[in-house]
């Protein structure tokens, strides 16, 4: 009987002393988290950031143009759409 009694204050006292522990360092572990977070978003969007940087500036009133090529995306030998109705 004691040994059960033993127990069951040790798992009492491991809980609240769990449940204080997290209050004192859950914060600091979840800005921990973001901080590390923030870093790898920031080197995956990083380069980006510097091709925008390299790229030469244009002077305000400057226009330019990139030409698209033309493309035919439409496939011929797909055949054509028909029009149906499900019947009951």
């Amino acid at each position: 009987m004691v040994g059960l009694f033993k127990t069951i204050i040790t798992i009492i006292i491991i809980y609240y002393l769990f449940k204080v522990l997290t209050r004192i360092f859950g914060p600091l572990f979840l800005k921990y988290l973001s901080k590390k977070a923030m870093q790898r978003f920031g080197g995956q969007f990083g380069d980006f950031q510097n091709q925008q940087r390299q790229q030469k500036p244009q002077n305000e009133g400057e226009t330019t143009i990139d030409k698209i090529p033309n493309r035919k995306t439409s496939n011929n030998s797909v055949g054509e759409y028909v029009d149906y109705e499900e019947v009951d």
